[in-house]
């Protein structure tokens, strides 16, 4: 792949109408800069429940406390540095909070490892629409560059994320920033336990007072050495009224050929 052409993707990918307060807790999940192989899609469940969340309906959103959040993620890799990945986000609660809450698209290009570059690195755009009764936006676009480190046993991702509504009740809040962070440690070939970090402070024009940002910690566990199967879960806790207080987390994916 050309230098050239990786980077008019890139411009491409960031000159999107560039999500405010949307779709927390469906994909709870720090991404890694490489693609899904050629030929190769992966099918993952994203699953978790709201052990201690909101508990009345704010602007016509619904309350997430004690509430599923399971979202079918399908994704196809073209060659060694994109791919494609479809979302289709579902809610199961009681108080008539079962639903078929929306669906993303989402394209990333990554940086192939010819280019030897000292980090992994690559980009993603995520597009779509949600049911207002769960969201405040019900069109969002997301820009998320994806920069990770393996050191040995050790490693370090970052994800710098911009959102910004598109249409909803934060459509004129300008681009907000969303970072989510990583770091775990390899014990023999196994498992790596490690800590996952995501936050939405605010548009960059004014971030939000701290109560009104998101601070979530996961203690995670990596499950690895499974060629076709991964398997990521943990337990989080948010640190501000914003943020669902207790959650647990858990993707289970399965790749075919």
């Amino acid at each position: 792949m050309k230098k050239s052409l990786f980077f008019n993707c890139i411009a491409s990918l960031i000159l999107l109408p560039l999500a405010s307060k949307a779709q927390e807790n469906y994909e709870i999940q720090v991404y890694s800069s490489e693609t899904t192989e050629k030929g190769v899609t992966m099918l993952e469940l994203h699953s978790n429940f709201t052990l201690d969340g909101s508990t009345t309906t704010v602007n016509d959103v619904l309350p997430t406390n004690h509430i599923f959040h399971e979202t079918v993620e399908i994704t196809h890799g073209f060659n060694d540095w994109f791919e494609i990945g479809f979302y289709f986000f579902n809610a199961l609660g009681d108080q008539q909070r079962s639903n078929y809450v929306g669906s993303h698209i989402r394209p990333r290009v990554a940086a192939p490892e010819s280019w030897k570059l000292p980090v992994g690195l690559s980009l993603s755009a995520e597009f779509g629409f949600q049911n207002l009764h769960y969201c405040e936006d019900d069109w969002t676009v997301e820009i998320r560059p994806i920069i990770d480190k393996k050191f040995k046993n050790l490693y370090i991702s970052f994800n710098p994320t911009v959102d910004r509504s598109l249409h909803g009740a934060n459509q004129n809040s300008g681009f907000v920033f969303s970072p989510n962070f990583k770091i775990d440690y390899e014990i023999k070939k196994a498992i790596a336990p490690g800590l996952e970090y995501y936050g939405s402070v605010g548009p960059f024009s004014h971030f939000d007072a701290f109560d009104e940002q998101q601070h979530t910690v996961f203690l995670s566990f990596d499950i690895l050495g499974m060629e076709k199967w991964e398997l990521n879960f943990g337990y989080g806790l948010g640190f501000t009224r914003s943020t669902d207080s207790s959650i647990f987390k858990v993707i289970l994916g399965r790749k075919f050929k």
